[in-house]
């Protein structure tokens, strides 16, 4: 298990990540993701760990708060030493009382959302806080001060987001600057081989920035794990997740043609599909961690596998071919105007080199 740096920090996060949204099941819609009780969830943790996993994340509204519980608890009953794991936590989602303001990213919402995160994960700071999503109904600068409240108060370390667009985190970035708080480290977003979207705006920002990023469902909700048949699209395994959830949204033809030349690579190499997937994202210089979640023992044995799959460059080239983007403005013409730029940047490297 390689350690990677994170963002533009000197924290150091193990190229896999814990996910714990499969752990609690309390309320309709989690109960469906995975209902994973104190003692599965213990020996998953465990297991995680042992595997060389320093890093795990959570969030606010999974299972109502009891992802969380469960994930704090899990670290006390295998004694964990605190310095030895990585723990990230969300907020934006509504959370209790379904009041006006039990959601967002006001001040308000963020300042009670700490609180309540710090109680039920039984530690006394947090390491990443993210912003679980955009808050339209709230200024930026407002998000920003309250997360620099957070970090100067030694609540937390270091402040994220999830699912924002480029431009809303280049803003946030020079609002951090202009006033002088905590930046945004990383973000966590989708990305697979099959849905490669934020290559066109959110990689060459990141690049910029020195954001890091964290993936998550990086097997589309199980739909990349192999299990998924053309002829049928379905999965064979019952019960399967996307069948309980069919989440996030995948285009199915792309995703197959994918699966094709995935499973050709996985077979030569005695490895399985979801193996390769993985691998895939871990070879991508802009990825800081992979987050995997799993219901069993076996399904976290074999994502903890793909970090011993080491791709060539002619599997690469065939999965890039496959899963590459259609062409799209103004990437295209940005692409043609600054080629003759970056040839005579190259040019001018090498002969420094």
């Amino acid at each position: 298990m390689r350690l990677k740096p994170f963002g533009r920090t000197g924290l150091f996060v193990s190229e896999l990540c814990l996910g714990t949204m499969t752990f609690g099941g309390r309320g309709e819609m989690w109960s469906k993701i995975g209902p994973l009780q104190q003692d599965d969830a213990d020996r998953l943790v465990g297991r995680a760990l042992d595997a060389g996993i320093n890093f795990i994340d959570t969030a606010d509204v999974y299972s109502e708060g009891m992802s969380e519980e469960i994930t704090g608890q899990a670290l006390r009953n295998l004694k964990v030493p605190r310095e030895n794991v990585v723990v990230a936590t969300k907020v934006f989602g509504e959370t209790g009382t379904r009041a006006a303001n039990s959601r967002g990213m006001s001040r308000l919402h963020i300042m009670e959302g700490v609180k309540a995160s710090l109680k039920r994960l039984q530690l006394e700071h947090i390491d990443l806080y993210q912003i679980h999503g955009f808050d339209p109904a709230t200024p930026i600068e407002e998000m920003m001060r309250a997360m620099d409240t957070l970090v100067q108060h030694g609540h937390v370390r270091y402040v994220g987001v999830s699912n924002w667009a480029a431009w809303q985190i280049a803003k946030a970035q020079g609002i951090a600057e202009r006033l002088g708080t905590a930046r945004i480290q990383s973000l966590q977003a989708h990305y697979t081989v099959a849905a490669r979207d934020l290559e066109r705006e959110l990689v060459p920002m990141m690049d910029s920035e020195g954001v890091g990023l964290m993936v998550w469902s990086p097997l589309a909700g199980g739909f990349l794990s192999g299990k998924y048949d053309r002829a049928t699209n379905a999965s064979s395994e019952a019960g399967s997740r996307r069948v309980a959830f069919d989440f996030p949204p995948v285009n199915r033809e792309r995703a197959f043609d994918c699966i094709d030349v995935m499973r050709g690579i996985a077979e030569a190499r005695g490895a399985s599909v979801a193996q390769v997937a993985l691998a895939w994202l871990l070879h991508q210089p802009v990825v800081s961690s992979v987050i995997i979640g799993a219901k069993r023992i076996e399904q976290l044995e074999d994502n903890l596998a793909a970090t011993g799959v080491s791709l060539s460059a002619d599997e690469l080239a065939a999965l890039d071919k496959v899963s590459a983007l259609p062409a799209e403005y103004p990437g295209w013409m940005l692409a043609r105007q600054g080629e003759m730029r970056r040839v005579q940047m190259d040019a001018a490297r090498a002969g420094l080199a």
